[in-house]
C-alpha cells in the first residue's frame, strides 16, 4: 500500500469550541500513523480549516459573533494551529481550506498529483464533516482512500459511527482499517481491514445501530476495541 500513498491529516488544530469523543486516544493513533509514515518516507499533507478573521467569504450561516466575526477556526488565533504533537516537519505540506472539504477551493488535488499519489490514507476531525466530505470527493477524484477509523472522531461517538457507516456504504473500494491494523500492514504483517465493493455494504435500520457498530469494529479489529 506505501507505494504512491500519501497520509492526509484533516484539520487536527487546537482549535477548542468542539467536544471530540475520545480525542486523546485519537490524537494518539494520529501520531502512530504519522510517526509509522515519516519512517517509511510517506508524503504527508495536513489541513488547517482556517476562517478569515472578519468573517469575510464564510461559508452560508457559519456561526458569528456580534462583530460578525467567525466563532471558531479564526484567522490569526491559535485556534487554526495544528496540534504541537502532531506538527508538521519541514517537507511536509500544509494545505489551509475554507470549507468542509480539504478539495474545495484548494491546490489539495494538484500536490497530489504532483506526488503521483494514488492512495490516500485519511485521519483526522470531524468524521461527520471535514473528513467524510473529503473522503467523498477523493472518491470523486479516483483516488484510492484509506480511512483509519480510530484515528478520527466527531462530537458524538453516534455521529462518528454514522459517518463511518455512510462511507462504508457508497464509497465503493474504501478500505476501512483501525491504526494497529494499517501499521501492521504497512510493516508487512497479517492483518484485517474492512473492504466495500457494493452499494449498501452496512445497511441497518435505527433499531440496530448499536450491533452494526459492533460489527462494524469486529471487522476492524484482531483484537477487541475498545472503540466497541
Amino acid at each position: 500500500m506505501t507505494t504512491q500513498t500519501a497520509v492526509l491529516v484533516i484539520d487536527l488544530q487546537k482549535e477548542a469550541g468542539f467536544h471530540l469523543e475520545r480525542i486523546d486516544e485519537v490524537v494518539s493513533n494520529a501520531r502512530s500513523v504519522i510517526d509509522a509514515a515519516r519512517q517509511l518516507n510517506i508524503p504527508l499533507l495536513y489541513t488547517r480549516h482556517v476562517n478569515d478573521a472578519e468573517g469575510q467569504n464564510l461559508a452560508g450561516s457559519e456561526p458569528v459573533d456580534e462583530a460578525g466575526r467567525p466563532t471558531s477556526y479564526r484567522a490569526g488565533t491559535p485556534a487554526v494551529e495544528i496540534l504541537e504533537v502532531l506538527a508538521p516537519a519541514s517537507g511536509d505540506t500544509v494545505i489551509d481550506k475554507h470549507r468542509y472539504s480539504a478539495f474545495h477551493g484548494t491546490d489539495l488535488d494538484a500536490a497530489l498529483k504532483k506526488q503521483n499519489i494514488r492512495t490516500l490514507v485519511v485521519i483526522g476531525v470531524l468524521t461527520d464533516v471535514c473528513v467524510m466530505t473529503t473522503v467523498f470527493d477523493a472518491y470523486q477524484h479516483n483516488y484510492e482512500v484509506v480511512v483509519v477509523a480510530d484515528a478520527c472522531t466527531a462530537t458524538t461517538l453516534a455521529a462518528h459511527y454514522s459517518a463511518l457507516l455512510i462511507l462504508t456504504n457508497w464509497i465503493y473500494g474504501l478500505s476501512l482499517f483501525s491504526s494497529a491494523e494499517l501499521l501492521k500492514q504497512w510493516s508487512r504483517q497479517a492483518s484485517v481491514h474492512l473492504a466495500t465493493q457494493v452499494p449498501d455494504h452496512f445497511a441497518f435500520q435505527p433499531e440496530a445501530f448499536v450491533p452494526t457498530i459492533e460489527r462494524l469494529e469486529t471487522a476492524l479489529n484482531s483484537q477487541p476495541s475498545s472503540w466497541s
